[in-house]
This record gives C-alpha cells, sequence and structure tokens, in this order.
C-alpha cells in the first residue's frame, strides 16, 4: 500500500547529483541538464533445474508516478559504489536479492552498455551465471529497507514476458533477456 506521497526538491543525495552542462556544438552554444549517478552490474541468472530466468519485482517511486503501479520486473543488479571488483558487486547482489550464492569463477561478463543516456550516461556492465537450489542460501529480499521479490520466468514464457506490455520493465531485462536467448550460455 502506497500513501502519502509527496514529490519535493532533491537538495542533497549520495545516490545522484543534478549537474547542467555547458557547452558548444558545431559553433552553437547548449546547455543540458544531467544527472551523475553510480555505474551498475546486473546479472542474468539462468536456474539450470527450472529452465527459467530468476529476475527480481520492486517497488521504484518513479514508475510509481507514471503507472499507478510502481513495480518493476528488473535483472538482479546493484550499484557501483563499494571498494570492489565489478563481479565481486555482482556476486554480493546475487546473494543479497536472490539468495544464492555463486562462486565468482562462474560469474561470466557479457559486456557492458550505456543507460539512461539522456540525462545520466551510467555504464552498466552485464554478467551472465547459472545457479540451482545447491547454490540457494536464502529467499534473496535484498537488505535494509529493500522489499525485492524473487521471480522466476520459465524460457518458454520469455518472449510473451517480453512483449507483455502490462509489466513494467527494463531495458537492461530486455537486453539481458534477448542475448540469454541468443547465447543460452
Amino acid at each position: 500500500m502506497i500513501n502519502n506521497v509527496t514529490v519535493g526538491a532533491c537538495v542533497h543525495s549520495d545516490f545522484v547529483k543534478p549537474k547542467r552542462i555547458h557547452y558548444s556544438q558545431e559553433g552553437v552554444s547548449k546547455v543540458w541538464d544531467m544527472v551523475e549517478v553510480h555505474d551498475s552490474v546486473a546479472i542474468i541468472l539462468y536456474h539450470e533445474e527450472r529452465q527459467s530466468l530468476v529476475v527480481v519485482k520492486q517497488f521504484r517511486p518513479p514508475v510509481y508516478l507514471k503507472n499507478n503501479d510502481g513495480y518493476t520486473y528488473e535483472l538482479c543488479a546493484g550499484i557501483v559504489d563499494k571498494d570492489k571488483s565489478l563481479v565481486e558487486i555482482a556476486h554480493e547482489e546475487i546473494l543479497e536479492e536472490c539468495g544464492y550464492h555463486v562462486p565468482l569463477e562462474e560469474i561470466k561478463r557479457v559486456t557492458s552498455f550505456y543507460t539512461a543516456v539522456g540525462f545520466a550516461g551510467s555504464v552498466q556492465t552485464l554478467y551472465v551465471a547459472r545457479v540451482n537450489e545447491s547454490m540457494r542460501v536464502s529467499e534473496g529480499g535484498g537488505v535494509d529497507v529493500e522489499s525485492i521479490e524473487v521471480v522466476e520466468i520459465p524460457l518458454s514464457e520469455v518472449k510473451k514476458f517480453v512483449l507483455d506490455e502490462t509489466k513494467a520493465k527494463t531495458p537492461g531485462l530486455m537486453f539481458g533477456f534477448g542475448w540469454f536467448l541468443e547465447n543460452r550460455v
């Protein structure tokens, strides 16, 4: 249940820094507003025994302002804000969000790409890993005040899921699912 919603100015944040860029392009002076944000990692998780892709469903306030629901389906992911390698952060996020302990050497880098290019331009590094029930150490769900639901999408339903406009999905999930279906690693 969401209530008492207000929107105000963001005076200070540990996660975003609004900025204005002044520049010249082909002799024309221009201004662009942006938000500096952390880079991130995301992980395509394939559950071998269930032949499904494991994702997280969580509440995102900006999406709530658009659709009065706010729940999005996303790849397991996290921001790069610790003094750890990207694969170590990916390992930590898999454990915290989805409850699987995947050995570092089993988390494979796929690629990296820019996200939110119109206002942030952060880099997300995409990984893939296989999981099974022997790796499960908890139910997942996140840490602190995170409220994450772990969801499995059977491979037989992935294409239908991606095209279902009633479910809010991130571009990273869409790209990750497409990559997985093409490569099946």
